[in-house]
């Protein structure tokens, strides 16, 4: 998961294939603190922060948001703990996660931040993004990944050895999806590459390449 950074990969094993945890594929600006709120000193010591979540909606009465999650990494809403709020591009003010859970059946969060106390309270929150630490990245399981180690690798078929392109994003739409920019020689278009384990046999990280053996046609798409 591609923890967003992935989802950037899905799933303790990728199956058919682990799908990347995910989270988006860039951290965030370092920005100040606005006044009165908990800031890391001046903006060159600001840490890189990564967008994990939306608050989408109020929860109840008592102050509680609802969160689209941007990553699959659930301790990211559900684990007390320092957060971050950024509304468009304002500063990135840091908040305090007390706690949070998964809305039964729905790809939602229930979260309570530190001094939100009422739903006119968490209603000014509404359109927020939620933010981590890059640099807080959760340990994988064997064959998962992290989006942000996907993005850039060389794209070879495995067949040939020929390089063909490079991925751009993995995109999470019920199967993961490998965006692949291909290079002049392949045609120079953008192709969706299903992240499975059929198609993407061979990922490996730190030599920078991916390997494909796609099904006659896939290219062409």
């Amino acid at each position: 998961m591609a923890d967003l950074g992935g989802k950037g990969a899905t799933g303790p094993d990728r199956g058919p294939q682990q799908p990347a945890r995910l989270e988006p594929n860039s951290p965030g600006p370092k920005q100040q603190g606005q006044a009165g709120l908990d800031t890391e000193g001046s903006e060159s010591e600001q840490p890189e922060l990564l967008v994990v979540g939306k608050l989408v909606a109020a929860q109840g009465l008592q102050g509680e948001l609802r969160l689209l999650p941007l990553s699959d990494f659930p301790q990211r809403f559900t684990k007390a703990g320092r957060r971050w709020l950024q509304r468009r591009q304002d500063p990135p003010r840091c908040v305090e996660l007390l706690g949070g859970r998964q809305l039964p059946g729905k790809q939602l969060y229930v979260v309570r931040l530190a001094g939100v106390d009422s739903r006119e309270a968490a209603e000014a929150l509404v359109g927020e993004q939620l933010l981590v630490l890059a640099s807080d990245r959760p340990k994988l399981a064997r064959g998962e990944f992290h989006l942000l180690d996907l993005i850039g690798l060389e794209v070879r078929l495995l067949d040939q050895g020929q390089s063909i392109g490079r991925v751009l994003d993995l995109l999470h739409a019920g199967n993961d999806l490998l965006e692949v920019e291909l290079n002049a020689e392949a045609g120079g278009r953008v192709i969706l590459i299903p992240f499975v384990k059929a198609i993407v046999p061979e990922v490996q990280i730190q030599a920078g390449w991916i390997g494909i053996t796609p099904p006659p046609g896939l290219l062409e798409l």
